[in-house]
C-alpha cells in the first residue's frame, strides 16, 4: 500500500465536530503553524515538535469506521495548526480516502504554496479558507506575516474552479473594521466558487492554555462579540455574498 509506513503529526481528534465543514465530521487537528494569531485558541498546536505521529492508515481506518454517522454530506476535516505545512505526508492520505469515497475538507490560512500543496487542495473537496484580514497591515500586527499569499490562494481556487469557504474570525476593533469587510467584499464577492462565507466569534475559550505555556496572551482586555456587532458584520458580508452564516 502507498501509505505503508508513512505518520502525520497530529495533535488531537474530534469526533462528531458540526463546525468544521458540512455534516458531522471528524475532525484531525494537525500539529505546527507557520501564523502567530494573536487570538489563537489552540496555542499548544504552534510548535512543529508537539503532537504525536499518526499511521496514516490509522486515520483512514478511524475515517471508515465513523462513516456511518456522516450520512451524505459529513467526511473528514483537516484543520491545525496548519495542514499544508504536512503536504507530502497527507498525499497519500487524501487519496486513500478519496479511495473511500470520504468527502475531504481542509481548513487552511492559504500561506503555503507548492506544488505538493495545489495537488492536495485538487484532491479536497472543499477549501475552508481562513482570511485573518484583508488589510496586509493589520493582518501582519495580527498574524506576524503577511496576507498576500492567502489572497493568491484564494484567486488560484477561483481560477481552477474550486469550491472554497471563506472562514473570517470577528475581533472587536482587530478585524471588526467595516472598511476591511467591505474590501474584502469587493475582492471577492464575485467569486462564483467561494459557496459560503462563515462569521466566527471572537473567543477565549483557550485563554487558560496561555499561562499553562508561559506564553503572553495579547489580546488580554478584548471583549467577546455582541449580537449587535455579529449582526452589522453578518449584514456588511450579505452585501457581497449569498451564503453568509455566523458560525
Amino acid at each position: 500500500m502507498e501509505a505503508d509506513g508513512l505518520t502525520v503529526r497530529v495533535h488531537s481528534f474530534e469526533s462528531m465536530g458540526t463546525y468544521d465543514g458540512p455534516g458531522l465530521r471528524l475532525v484531525v487537528f494537525l500539529q505546527g503553524c507557520n501564523f502567530r494569531c494573536a487570538y489563537c485558541a489552540n496555542p499548544d498546536t504552534l510548535a512543529l515538535t508537539g503532537g504525536r505521529d499518526v499511521a496514516v492508515t490509522e486515520i483512514v481506518r478511524r475515517a471508515v469506521s465513523e462513516r456511518p454517522f456522516f450520512g451524505r454530506r459529513g467526511g473528514v476535516t483537516f484543520s491545525g495548526g496548519e495542514p499544508t505545512l504536512q503536504a507530502g505526508r497527507l498525499l497519500p492520505l487524501f487519496r486513500l480516502l478519496r479511495d473511500e469515497g470520504i468527502h475531504i475538507c481542509l481548513d487552511t490560512n492559504g500561506s503555503v504554496d507548492s506544488e505538493e500543496v495545489r495537488e492536495l487542495m485538487r484532491l479536497t473537496d472543499i477549501v475552508l479558507l481562513d482570511v485573518k484580514e484583508v488589510n496586509d497591515m493589520r493582518h501582519r500586527g495580527l498574524t506576524g506575516q503577511s496576507n498576500a499569499a492567502t489572497l493568491a490562494t484564494a484567486a488560484r481556487l477561483e481560477a481552477e474552479g474550486r469550491e472554497f469557504w471563506l472562514r473570517y474570525v470577528l475581533v472587536p476593533g482587530v478585524t471588526s473594521f467595516a472598511e476591511d469587510i467591505k474590501a474584502l467584499g469587493e475582492m471577492m464577492g464575485g467569486y462564483r466558487h467561494l459557496t459560503r462565507v462563515e462569521i466566527l466569534p471572537y473567543h477565549t475559550l483557550g485563554r487558560h492554555k496561555y499561562d499553562h505555556l508561559g506564553m503572553a496572551y495579547l489580546l488580554d482586555g478584548v471583549s467577546e462579540n455582541t449580537p449587535g456587532q455579529l449582526a452589522e458584520a453578518e449584514r456588511l458580508f450579505k452585501a457581497y455574498f449569498a451564503d453568509v452564516r455566523v458560525n
